[in-house]
């Protein structure tokens, strides 16, 4: 499994960005997709998820970090392997690397820690000025 994050940039204070994570996998569909994000001097912390689909039942849920509920959304296409995070209302607060990350297929452990997802990708820098 290879993951590619990208999108990240320089924003001010109040703007907007997406990033998107492209997957090399054929179960992409199968896998709960995640965004963590590490600013300096911090560990690395959940952002937001969105689970997967078993066969024809589709299990769209999303979970999100406190931090970011109301400005963050994520979603994802199957079709293309690609997931997304939507961040409106950047906060200075919200500047660090974004580590997009994928779980074993058919993985159903909480979607909240870093250690159910054994893929990761190289991360994108996002910073917010004020």
């Amino acid at each position: 499994v290879q993951l590619q994050a990208f999108g990240g940039g320089l924003v001010q204070a109040g703007g907007s960005l997406r990033l998107s994570c492209a997957a090399s996998v054929r179960t992409f569909s199968n896998r709960v997709m995640g965004w963590f994000r590490q600013a300096p001097g911090k560990e690395r912390e959940f952002v937001a998820a969105i689970s997967w689909r078993d066969g024809s039942t589709y299990y769209r849920n999303t979970y999100y970090a406190d931090s970011v509920k109301g400005r963050f959304t994520i979603s994802r296409d199957n079709a293309k392997s690609t997931v997304y995070l939507h961040m409106d209302g950047l906060k200075p607060e919200d500047t660090a690397v974004y580590y997009c990350a994928a779980s074993r297929a058919g993985e159903s452990s909480s979607p909240y820690y870093a250690r159910n997802y054994p893929y990761w990708g190289q991360g994108t820098q996002v910073t917010v000025s004020s």
